[in-house]
């Protein structure tokens, strides 16, 4: 506050740059197979225990505010240079730097670049209104689906996070959804099935669902990771449910992270890790049935 006025003290202040797979983000139906140029500040709005990037997220003093400015344009500029087609407000929460955040994606636009942010969610109606008409793919952690769980846990709430991923589909915002599954706190059949239901019935089918195993960081290093097979059965039960798109992370196990035709059943996208292996869509159809494939692809 300097004379009446708001200033944002991470403007260009960037702590991460680097170019990524999509897939890492993770979007798994969102211009498959390309590059995205990611960036990041300190800080963010929540106090997750389990932060699995914390050294930057939660930042005690400002150290990681005390280096060069980096401009929009240059920005842009790295991200055309690096052959990515998208840039993406990742790592940390991208509302903490949303006036720079809004800056870039204003030129990125002009440049054809396309904007994604991956988020925690928890934004008011005015965050919203300023970035989705620049905005064209957003992950969002639904990390639980309890109050409870946030308050402890994130230092948060629910409903604002339900709120922004039901504007954010309404906008016509391509968005997938994340849930890591954290072993005695999340990882229910009554509570992953209320996640899934919600995303069926408030998101819609074809929403992708990303269930991740969680591994011991931060605050939660003595909770004990997720078993693979609490991600396998999740996937399936996100299935049985009725979402059409639904994939492990963080396991190793085969297919899990693979895309298949909502029609003809046909393997469309096999991956292995963030590398995509076999692509069968073409111009956005599966190339057995011809039948249009959820997400963005070009």
């Amino acid at each position: 506050n300097i004379g009446g006025r708001l200033y944002s003290l991470n403007y260009g202040k960037l702590i991460a740059q680097n170019i990524d797979p999509i897939e890492k983000k993770p979007l798994y139906h969102f211009l498959p197979g390309s590059k995205s140029y990611s960036i990041a500040t300190a800080g963010c709005n929540l106090r997750c225990m389990h932060c699995q990037n914390h050294e930057i997220s939660q930042v005690l003093d400002d150290r990681m505010l005390q280096v060069d400015d980096i401009s929009p344009q240059s920005i842009v500029d790295a991200a055309l240079a690096g052959g990515c087609k998208s840039i993406a407000y990742t790592y940390t929460e991208p509302t903490v730097f949303l006036e720079y955040a809004l800056d870039i994606a204003k030129l990125a636009k002009k440049s054809g670049l396309k904007n994604v942010f991956v988020s925690n969610g928890f934004m008011s109606d005015d965050a919203l209104d300023s970035i989705i008409p620049y905005l064209d793919a957003d992950n969002i952690d639904l990390k639980s689906f309890s109050d409870g769980f946030y308050q402890k846990i994130c230092g948060a709430r629910l409903e604002p996070v339900l709120n922004t991923l039901r504007r954010l589909v309404d906008a016509g915002v391509w968005v997938e959804v994340t849930t890591l599954i954290i072993p005695g706190l999340n990882d229910s059949k009554v509570e992953l099935s209320k996640i899934a239901n919600f995303i069926l019935d408030d998101l819609g089918e074809n929403v992708p669902w990303h269930v991740s195993r969680f591994h011991p960081d931060y605050n939660m290093a003595a909770t004990q990771p997720t078993d693979e097979e609490t991600i396998i059965s999740t996937v399936e039960l996100g299935r049985e449910i009725g979402l059409k798109n639904v994939y492990g992370g963080n396991v190793n196990v085969s297919g899990v992270g693979d895309t298949y035709c909502s029609k003809c059943g046909s393997l469309l996208i096999k991956r292995v890790g963030y590398d995509i292996t076999f692509n069968e869509v073409s111009s956005g159809y599966c190339t057995k049935c011809k039948e249009k494939c959820s997400g963005v692809y070009s």
